[in-house]
């Protein structure tokens, strides 16, 4: 579940920067590259903070 609300919440930031850049008027394509570049980057990120520890072994 928190894997699902950090996803969301990078979205809605990628989103945001997206809309900015758009504004900004970068040519679409740039801005492809950048949406395909952070949503990996959220993947990953979002899958090493959310993981469940190991536990110790004895």
């Amino acid at each position: 579940m928190s894997f699902a609300l950090y996803l969301i919440g990078y979205l809605i930031l990628i989103a945001g920067l997206a809309y900015g850049a758009h504004l900004m008027h970068v040519p679409q394509h740039w801005i492809i590259v950048g949406l395909v570049v952070l949503f990996g980057l959220g993947i990953a990120t979002g899958a090493v903070r959310t993981r469940q520890r190991d536990p110790a072994e004895k």
